[in-house]
């Protein structure tokens, strides 16, 4: 456990609004956050796309589990000349997301389909009611299989395509790495992490994590788990993030 807090790493994009839980921390606290991915998104070109020999016109429905999906996914329909059909049905994870294709289609002139709760397991519900389409599901290299697993649970038809790349966002050699707590979101940042700093050496720094997976990456790389979110009182990064902060001698947080 880090005794002094100083400086923050949260491996994410820097937030779009000031109005990030993340500020009032900081601004409460007295702690430098900084915002650095610890990892990238690259897009799978066409000549790489073919290689796998999926024909994206031979399917009836895209299921989309993320915005970065659905970008990679419009991104080589217009590579490879692809028109997707008006016809084409669209089932999302979550409301936000659904409402992201708008982006690339004129959304009330589409079949579009989500689960109230946002959560994995109840979009198999609107899958299953139109079990008779040819699915299409776009993935990273580097992915969850929790979705594919229900699919095959219930006899849905899909074929896996992956879209894009999720790969280490390396550091500069003059890129200071002072930091006394660093936030993780994924199992891919401990991997980049470990590719970035081989030697690194845990010591006094707190390593807080969101899900999991990632909570389960950093204890079989043999690094101790000291912020762990969600929980039923923590349901957040920031609201862990600050729980742990409180829980600090007094003379940490000057």
């Amino acid at each position: 456990m880090a005794s002094n807090v100083k400086k923050i790493l949260v491996s994410q994009p820097k937030p779009t609004t000031e109005k990030s839980p993340y500020y009032d921390i900081a601004d409460k606290y007295g702690v430098q956050i900084d915002f650095r991915p610890f990892i990238k998104i690259d897009p799978v070109n066409a000549k790489d796309f073919r290689t796998q020999k999926v024909n994206i016109l031979e399917h009836t429905a895209v299921i989309f589990t993320a915005k970065t999906a659905i970008d990679h996914f419009f991104f080589l329909c217009e590579e490879l000349r692809i028109q997707i059909p008006e016809t084409m049905k669209y089932f999302c994870v979550t409301e936000a997301i659904a409402v992201y294709l708008q982006k690339y289609i004129i959304y009330r002139k589409r079949k579009i389909f989500f689960p109230a709760s946002g959560k994995m397991e109840d979009l198999i519900i609107p899958v299953g009611k139109h079990s008779k389409e040819n699915f299409l599901v776009p993935v990273s290299d580097v992915h969850r299989e929790d979705l594919l697993l229900l699919l095959d649970e219930k006899k849905i038809n899909y074929t896996k395509a992956v879209m894009y790349r999720t790969v280490s966002n390396d550091f500069r050699e003059d890129e200071k790495f002072d930091y006394d707590v660093l936030l993780f979101f994924s199992p891919a940042g401990i991997s980049s992490l470990l590719k970035n700093f081989p030697n690194f050496e845990q010591k006094e720094i707190a390593i807080g994590t969101f899900g999991p997976t990632t909570a389960k990456a950093v204890k079989d790389a043999g690094l101790r788990l000291d912020i762990e979110a969600p929980t039923p009182e923590l349901p957040s990064m920031t609201a862990a993030l600050e729980n742990y902060l409180k829980s600090l001698p007094k003379s940490s947080k000057k």
